[in-house]
């Protein structure tokens, strides 16, 4: 299967083409070949390649920022992801879009489901929901949109980098994403996380405790909690953003990591660097 990743030197473009499938040959352009949020720079890339399947792994995710580039926001999140499923529909193409657990506002006290009403609080939230909506409508069955939240590798840009710094998972979601391209009768709407439940500050102590037992962090290295309304932020974020594996998890048969078991394995990682 011919596969065109866009986004491929982001986090999770980078552990998709770390995972490659026997069967499966990756295509993954630059950005400068692949310009998402240029409708004509999309089909012509797309024509070239022609892939049996997309995967979208490109993405505006600065969330605070978004709120004053929201033009930005929504030509990469929204509009890109419109041009591309145009481009698959022009083929017969299926894509693969990855959205995040922000299109929630956070007022459940139960996971979300893939079929629960979105209601983004901030402008990343809503730039990334018009874009699953706008690859639903045009590619319809051939589509499938899949759901995640807190990702994070050894490199990059993310909250495990950041904690560490200031103290001092990307493959996952590709097991998943690999595991659906297999499956070309799957489509709609879904959701993927490692398993467990945790709070940035359960993820912070995590991260210290690990990284401590690795040697990567002096011992006696402290985590104090504080409130969400003493660390303020530009844009405002869902208080509770838990998403519902259960549609998956019985479609694939995979059984997601416990988070900290994936923490553990992506300090190792970054300790071998």
């Amino acid at each position: 299967m011919n596969v065109l990743i866009a986004g491929a030197s982001g986090q999770v473009g980078r552990a998709l083409l770390a995972t490659v499938p026997g069967g499966f040959r990756a295509s993954a352009p630059s950005r400068a070949e692949l310009d998402i949020g240029d409708a004509q720079a999309v089909a012509k890339c797309v024509r070239r390649h022609s892939p049996d399947l997309l995967i979208n792994a490109a993405a505006y995710t600065a969330v605070d920022k978004a709120e004053a580039e929201s033009g930005l926001a929504y030509r990469v999140n929204a509009e890109g992801p419109a041009h591309l499923a145009d481009a698959c529909r022009e083929i017969g193409a299926r894509l693969i879009q990855i959205p995040t657990d922000f299109v929630f506002d956070g007022t459940s006290s139960v996971p979300y489901s893939p079929g629960a009403a979105p209601h983004p609080l901030n402008t990343y939230g809503a730039s990334k929901l018009a874009g699953e909506q706008a690859v639903l409508r045009a590619l319809r069955e051939r589509a499938v949109v899949l759901r995640t939240a807190w990702v994070y590798s050894a490199r990059g840009s993310n909250f495990l980098v950041t904690m560490l710094r200031l103290m001092r998972n990307a493959g996952s979601v590709a097991t998943a994403i690999w595991a659906i391209a297999m499956r070309t009768d799957l489509h709609g709407i879904h959701h993927w996380t490692d398993a467990g439940v945790a709070s940035r500050y359960d993820f912070a102590v995590a991260i210290a405790e690990e990284a401590t037992g690795l040697g990567q962090l002096p011992p006696g290295t402290v985590v104090r909690p504080i409130s969400t309304a003493e660390y303020p932020t530009v844009a405002r974020r869902p208080s509770y953003s838990v998403l519902d594996l259960s549609s998956l998890t019985a479609a694939l048969g995979l059984v997601p990591e416990h988070w900290r078991v994936a923490l553990r394995t992506v300090l190792c990682e970054m300790g071998h660097a």
